[in-house]
């Protein structure tokens, strides 16, 4: 069999009719992943529609109405320096939601390269980058994250980079796995008869039949690296302290307490954007596990 005709059911079943048919049977048997789905979505559009919904700019200040209650004049109440939550929640979705993704698609591709270079390459290269894997996954990443943003300094930006170097190793570790499985295979060898070049065996032959479980571990990841930035900021070490980003917001609002709509509303905002990404998580696990296609 030939490379060029080597692609595995675990790729071709992102354009295939039977992908199509097992995403629709799930979806009706699964109702949450639809839920997930539109949850998702919604959030998308706020924060792209954010400078057109939000009813006033987010950091204007009202001392006069600080400290206000939800109601008539502000939906999700006000916060210390009288400033609208509903607004600075809709803003907010614009810093942690690209956020959260962008450090998703930095780690996920940096770990998929690293693992298929160490999978594919084997003897020194191969030890060298899992030892220096299994170095970075000895530490708490958090923790990590905390230390590299602050040597960095606090800002989105430095927040982004340093969860994007703490969050390649699992990425690295799973696809390397499956490269060592999927080089073994006769089409593979095939490719190597036929004289194709080592980059284009990797990343055209091998890569492309290890990709389904990163996909759907990096679904499942968006909502903690959501979470993750939301708390690199709780302790200070994301945006400026007036930025409406949630995870600010709510470190802000765990001083005042009483006034539980500081904290509440963007918190909700997070918890409901993570249950959002799991769902749909779950629902493409389901669609892509060659062990549950024939149920």
């Amino acid at each position: 069999m030939s490379s060029t005709s080597s692609t595995s059911s675990s790729t071709r079943a992102f354009a295939s009719p039977n992908f199509r048919q097992r995403a629709f049977y799930h979806l009706g048997r699964n109702p949450l992943v639809a839920l997930g789905i539109v949850i998702a979505i919604l959030w998308l559009a706020v924060a792209l529609l954010a400078p057109a919904i939000a009813p006033v700019d987010p950091l204007k200040q009202d001392l006069a109405n600080r400290l206000q209650a939800p109601g008539a004049l502000f939906v999700m109440g006000s916060d210390e320096l009288g400033r609208d939550i509903f607004s600075r929640v809709l803003w907010g979705s614009r810093i942690t939601i690209p956020a959260g993704l962008a450090v998703i698609l930095i780690g996920s591709s940096f770990g998929v390269v690293i693992g298929a270079i160490a999978g594919y390459m084997g003897g020194l290269v191969d030890e060298t980058l899992m030892r220096v894997t299994e170095l970075f996954m000895a530490f708490p990443f958090i923790i990590l994250a905390m230390a590299v943003t602050a040597a960095l300094g606090p800002d989105t930006r430095n927040a982004v980079l340093a969860l994007s170097a703490v969050w390649w190793p699992r990425y690295a570790r799973i696809v390397r796995g499956l490269v060592l499985e999927v080089k073994a295979q006769e089409y593979v060898e095939a490719a190597h008869s036929a004289g194709a070049s080592a980059a284009y065996i990797l990343f055209r032959t091998i890569l492309p039949n290890c990709i389904a479980p990163a996909v759907i571990l990096a679904t499942l990841d968006i909502g903690t690296a959501i979470n993750s930035f939301a708390a690199l900021s709780f302790v200070g070490l994301g945006p400026e302290p007036s930025s409406p980003e949630w995870g600010r917001m709510v470190s802000i609002g765990i001083d005042f307490f009483d006034q539980w709509w500081m904290w509440l509303f963007p918190g909700l905002g997070m918890a409901s954007l993570v249950m959002a990404f799991n769902f749909i998580g779950d629902g493409l696990r389901d669609i892509l596990d060659p062990r549950l296609r024939g149920e």
